[in-house]
């Protein structure tokens, strides 16, 4: 296969990534300001964790994998490995008239910080149009490639 067409190989599987990176982040938002009545229970903030995948989706990278593939087969791929929960504490909230509010008053709200998640979103959004415009480009590439034997 062409390294051209594994352009949208690799493009593709970043394009999924972020795309799940923009929806984590969307629920992260949604539930910035969720209530909760005890620490354990507040909603954490949540976060893709990436990683290369080197020669096939199915397979993680290892030495005998890697020696395996010679330069010219061997492409990387973006696979999301799981999702972690950020572990810096909910906040709490002294609120005594909250229906969910414990003995003490306080209620917890969950540790998302809006303005982080908005910087991360305009990360993985721009990330996203990136990949967009490596795959259109490459599509260019290959059209202009097969207009010069029409010529």
């Amino acid at each position: 296969m062409s390294t051209l067409f594994k352009v949208f190989d690799v493009s593709g599987s970043a394009l999924s990534a972020q795309s799940i990176r923009l929806n984590t982040i969307a629920s992260n938002m949604a539930n910035a300001e969720v209530a909760s009545n005890s620490a354990e229970t507040a909603y954490r903030g949540r976060h893709p964790v990436f990683g290369a995948m080197i020669g096939s989706l199915d397979k993680p990278p290892t030495y005998a994998n890697i020696q395996a593939l010679n330069q010219d087969s061997a492409t990387s791929f973006v696979k999301v490995l799981g999702i972690i929960e950020r572990q810096a504490p909910p906040r709490m909230e002294y609120s005594p008239n909250h229906p969910l509010a414990n003995e003490e008053g306080y209620i917890f709200r969950s540790n998302v910080n809006v303005v982080e998640e908005m910087a991360d979103m305009i990360s993985a959004s721009r990330s996203y149009q990136n990949n967009v415009e490596v795959m259109n480009t490459t599509k260019q590439l290959l059209q202009r490639t097969l207009q010069m034997g029409q010529t």
